[in-house]
């Protein structure tokens, strides 16, 4: 299993539309509106890290109101 969180920018007053639609994406795990240079962080799992980009990439990249995403993966060193 692979995770990660997934740090979005939005569209200005879209925060909370988009975490809520991001919420209803299989493999999220939860998805929150913030504050700072985020708008949107959302803690996200995968069987592969390639089912992982597919998610990020055909999902939540297409949700609207999102303008740019950075996908951290969670690592247990």
């Amino acid at each position: 299993m692979v995770q990660a969180y997934i740090l979005i920018q939005t569209e200005v007053g879209k925060a909370s539309t988009v975490a809520e639609v991001i919420g209803k994406i299989e493999g999220v795990i939860q998805a929150e509106d913030v504050t700072g240079p985020y708008d949107v962080i959302v803690r996200a799992q995968a069987d592969t890290v390639d089912e992982l980009g597919r998610m990020v990439v055909a999902k939540v990249q297409k949700v609207d109101g999102i303008t740019r995403t950075l996908t951290c993966p969670v690592v247990h060193i």
